[in-house]
């Protein structure tokens, strides 16, 4: 499906089709807070791109989370106790997924849903937009289990964080952000989100270029990461004589 799209940035300008260029895709997998989102952040700020206008960033960041599929009414009432399979791969809105991916590809403006976790359904009427980048994070727990979507990716990434620290991250983080009880999310985590690691996550760890073992943690592989997307989005610049104020902001990632 993606073969027509893929390409390295070998000195050769690369264009989709649409009039501008292919951004470079990187896909974030791991399990449940495993670190994918901060090791996002980190590349960012150490890109200068979180201080950017999102209308105006080089490199943006994408969550799977927002693509959590709606749920009918029994599925809500299991969702309310815990008892729905959120790391499943039919959580998710697959096509919405591959779809939001290609259309980024081709350079088009995307809306992005967004998802409450504390009622288990979309916002209604609210979006984040996003513009056309030069680099695209997408990071989830399932990135790349479907190979539709796997191939879509120009580098793979896997965040590698042990299982105790996981499960003490999630705890936290479900109970101060999404309103859960202790009894409920070690319940759900020891039910349904351990064994989908297991199953659906874990086995996607092969798939992956570049492994990233204690997350954001490891600063030398996230620099070598940040240095590889200058490199890419400095080629790109130089090819088409635009965004120089990225290299500015580049070139002062390692101070």
């Amino acid at each position: 499906m993606a073969s027509d799209r893929r390409f390295s940035y070998n000195g050769l300008k690369n264009f989709n089709g649409y009039g501008t260029k292919t951004p470079f895709l990187i896909g974030v997998a791991g399990g449940t807070a495993s670190g994918k989102s901060t090791v996002c952040s980190r590349i960012m700020e150490k890109l200068g791109q979180d201080e950017i206008d999102h209308r105006q960033r080089q490199v943006v960041c994408i969550s799977q989370d927002s693509f959590y599929r709606e749920l009918n009414p029994a599925e809500s009432i299991k969702a309310s106790k815990g008892l729905f399979n959120f790391d499943h791969p039919d959580a998710f809105d697959n096509q919405l997924i591959l779809k939001t991916l290609q259309d980024i590809l081709d350079g088009r403006v995307c809306k992005i849903p967004v998802y409450d976790f504390k009622t288990n359904s979309r916002k209604l009427d609210e979006f984040v937009t996003i513009y056309p980048a030069d680099v695209l994070l997408f990071e989830g727990i399932l990135v790349f289990y479907f190979p539709e979507i796997r191939e879509v990716f120009h580098m793979k990434l896997f965040v590698d964080t042990d299982a105790d620290t996981r499960l003490s991250r999630r705890v936290l983080r479900d109970i101060r952000e999404r309103g859960r009880d202790l009894e409920q999310v070690l319940a759900q985590y020891t039910t349904l989100v351990k064994p989908a690691f297991e199953e659906f996550c874990l086995p996607t760890k092969k798939f992956a270029d570049v492994i990233i073992p204690r997350g954001a943690d490891n600063t030398v592989a996230i620099g070598l990461i940040v240095q590889h997307i200058r490199d890419i989005v400095i080629c790109n610049a130089n090819l088409t004589g635009s965004r120089g104020s990225f290299l500015q902001s580049a070139a002062m990632m390692s101070s």
